[in-house]
């Protein structure tokens, strides 16, 4: 007899795969870089619509990172700080931010297939609307969680905090949330699909109750 499946199911993740020797490149609009190296940047960068495979970014410290629309692949994001990083409608295969601050991740309407966030300050992360694949969230910091619409298949987080997080509309498969630690949800309705502690279930117990239209009184 076939043993039943453990759920929830991992996120299969792994690091970019970056060649030894990198080009140092400068950033431009509907850019074509292939094994480039981006270093101290600053200002406002603007990579959207471009194409980026196999690309390091460090040592950068930007006002703006604009990749909009641009399709990345084997990408390493290092200790990097930023008031705003503008992913939307990205196409995403293999990509790890490490380290640094963000003021506004926005990842809205993004293709995701393996998505590493790992020891990052992020006060506003949005996955509105995107669909995402095997994402692992680890040792970082969020003021407010937002994934409105978002389809998320292989998803977990771990040692993450969160202030609010709004899930609605959230259509959820194998989201692992037991180790995220948020203040509050804005809608406990949309999660179904996810995993919680028995812990996290009995603090959020008179939300569910409010969901199911009980009142509970004593």
């Amino acid at each position: 007899m076939a043993r039943p499946r453990q759920r929830p199911v991992a996120p299969r993740v792994s690091p970019p795969d970056l060649p030894s020797h990198l080009e140092q490149v400068s950033p431009r609009r509907h850019g074509d870089e292939h094994r480039a190296r981006f270093t101290a940047l600053a200002g406002a960068v603007d990579l959207a619509h471009s194409a980026l495979e196999e690309c390091l970014f460090e040592e950068s410290a930007v006002d703006g990172l604009d990749l909009t629309g641009a399709t990345l692949i084997d990408v390493d994001v290092r200790d990097l700080r930023a008031a705003s990083v503008s992913a939307r409608d990205t196409t995403i295969r293999r990509m790890r931010v490490f380290g640094g601050r963000l003021g506004t991740l926005d990842l809205s309407g993004a293709r995701i297939a393996e998505l590493e966030l790992r020891d990052v300050r992020i006060d506003y992360l949005t996955l509105g609307g995107a669909r995402g694949e095997d994402i692992l969230v680890a040792d970082c910091a969020i003021r407010s969680l937002d994934v409105p619409q978002a389809t998320l298949t292989r998803v977990a987080f771990d040692g993450v905090s969160a202030s609010e997080v709004d899930p609605r509309g959230l259509r959820a498969a194998d989201v692992d949330m037991r180790g995220l630690d948020a203040e509050s949800f804005l809608d406990v309705a949309s999660l179904r699909g996810v995993t919680l502690t028995s812990a996290q279930v009995e603090r959020l117990a008179p939300a569910f109750a409010a969901a199911a239209g009980i009142d509970v009184q004593g």
